[in-house]
């Protein structure tokens, strides 16, 4: 462990210990990888979450190719010492198959996930498409014309669900409304705030 860590942990015979990434910001957990004595101090000393290879026998630092990081927040032992946690915000997609994490693949029928993830995802996909601007892309594009034009059609959207609202049709709403979010979660990424700013806002004012 580097100077300064509290704990020291135990490496399996091979002088490996499993190490389970999880995104810091949603909690989802995005990879399963292996580190030794050095892997672990380059993520510590770092920053960025490093790996040792047991197919290549060789360190790897994860998005040194793709680019596609896992910035460390914080890395903690279970009670036995011999598994690690690590908090990450990721880069990027976490999986090799553009996946945003490699447990993507359902064993058997999963129920639809809460809305507070499917929250926390979609302002993840909103930041992705603000830092990749992928060629194509309608979120691409309205970064690209900057506050100006995604506050216009925040404007706009406000104005449909205000007709829907009018109108009394309760589809339409959903479907106004539903793209109104939307599109204050591009502007919140604009201005570089979070929807979590305004849910502490609204706990504030609850107080």
């Amino acid at each position: 462990m580097s100077e300064g860590a509290s704990i020291e942990v135990r490496f399996d015979g091979a002088g490996l210990i499993p190490a389970v990434v999880q995104d810091a910001r949603t909690g989802q957990v995005l990879l399963l990888g292996y580190m030794n004595r050095e892997a672990l101090e380059y993520t510590l000393t770092s920053g960025r979450v490093w790996f040792f290879s047991r197919s290549r026998d060789e360190l790897w630092l994860k998005g040194g190719t793709s680019g596609n990081y896992l910035n460390v927040r914080a890395v903690r032992a279970d009670c036995d010492r011999d598994t690690l946690l690590v908090l990450a915000e990721p880069e990027g997609p976490t999986c090799h198959t553009g996946e945003r994490s490699c447990f993507f693949r359902p064993l058997q029928q999963q129920p639809a996930p809460a809305p507070a993830e499917m929250a926390r995802e979609l302002f993840d996909v909103v930041l992705s498409r603000q830092r990749e601007r992928p060629e194509g892309s309608y979120v691409g594009k309205l970064f690209n014309g900057g506050m100006d034009r995604i506050a216009k059609k925040v404007g706009e959207e406000a104005t449909e669900v205000v007709i829907a609202a009018k109108n009394a049709d309760r589809a339409e709403l959903v479907r106004e409304m539903a793209d109104l979010w939307f599109h204050c979660y591009v502007l919140l990424a604009e201005a570089g705030l979070s929807p979590a700013e305004i849910w502490e806002e609204l706990g504030r004012r609850r107080r």
